[in-house]
């Protein structure tokens, strides 16, 4: 690599560390003088580098956002980090638009050094989760930072959502937080067809456009807390009522949030939640290793006896 262009991509990662540095301190850093820094300058900014200079002797250069990106300086341990960071996207499905991830991971990776190149594959051969792999369809990009731009901003928007039934509708929301879980991105925010708080799901909205000013959320809201309340108290075939002989804080940490809800109850704590299939949640409840008395509906008390007599009956067995 030529002088010339050495000192280029050392311009490139001054701008990068520090905003604004002036002139000089550009001049002496680069040990080159001024006329040098300048014509450094119009090279970066012919490469796609947006080099903005304040007016003036002793005026500072910085880089604004382009329509693209200028060529980054990492360090080793940052381009490890951001590698670490893409391949865990990519297994709990935090991602959006999968394929940039892929290719972002394949454009560091061509340009790291040879041993740190390695090293980096290497862990990603032998790295292991404990969560479950999600690969679920990823949201639009342009979706989610729209979404996100709203709720910061108290933006409505109108989007075109797809239910799940493959139904195709335009609703007015009021965003007011994003949520990612279990794999999946939700936002939840005013629907103003339903004048309630809903939420949904952010790989479902095929467009969003700005409409206006929006409402602010109210105060303690929390979406994050919407999101696990609304998958508990989807209608499942079965309500059921349990009360749990352990105190509340202790029923917290056994108990899922997106399970039920949890209130005070003067033997423990009371569970609340909505199941598809009862033996299901017989198995649940005896996972939880506490004791508890079974409200409603009778047939979950069927279930856990049986459940108890299938148990006994097996280690009797052995």
């Amino acid at each position: 690599m030529t002088s010339s262009a050495s000192r280029v991509l050392a311009l490139l990662e001054l701008l990068q560390a520090r905003p604004g540095i002036t002139g000089p301190e550009l001049a002496q850093r680069l040990d080159v003088d001024a006329r040098t820094v300048r014509r450094h300058v119009r090279t970066l900014e012919e490469l796609g580098g947006p080099v903005v200079a304040s007016r003036g002797r002793y005026g500072g250069y910085r880089l604004l956002p382009g329509y693209r990106l200028p060529p980054l300086m990492l360090s080793g341990d940052e381009a490890v980090a951001v590698v670490l960071g893409l391949l865990a996207a990519e297994r709990t499905g935090l991602h959006a638009a999968a394929p940039a991830v892929a290719s972002a991971r394949a454009k560091i990776g061509r340009v790291l050094p040879e041993t740190l190149r390695d090293r980096v594959d290497a862990v990603a051969e032998v790295l292991g989760f404990t969560a479950t792999a999600y690969d679920g369809a990823a949201p639009d990009a342009a979706v989610l930072l729209a979404l996100g731009t709203a709720a910061r901003d108290v933006e409505r928007v109108r989007i075109a959502y797809r239910s799940w039934r493959g139904d195709a509708t335009q609703r007015e929301l009021d965003p007011w937080g994003l949520t990612f879980h279990a794999g999946r991105w939700y936002v939840s925010g005013h629907d103003h067809a339903r004048d309630a708080v809903r939420t949904f799901r952010v790989d479902r909205v095929l467009q969003v456009e700005a409409v206006g000013p929006g409402t602010p959320a109210p105060a303690g809201f929390d979406a994050a807390e919407q999101v696990v309340t609304g998958i508990a108290a989807v209608g499942w075939a079965h309500e059921v009522e349990v009360v749990l002989h352990v105190p509340l804080d202790r029923a917290r940490q056994l108990v899922p949030r997106t399970a039920g809800t949890l209130a005070a109850h003067p033997s423990g704590s009371l569970f609340r939640g909505r199941v598809e299939h009862l033996d299901g949640a017989a198995r649940m409840l005896a996972g939880l290793g506490v004791g508890l008395t079974v409200v409603a509906p009778d047939a979950l008390r069927d279930e856990v006896r049986a459940l108890a007599q299938r148990l006994l009956r097996d280690m009797g067995a052995t």
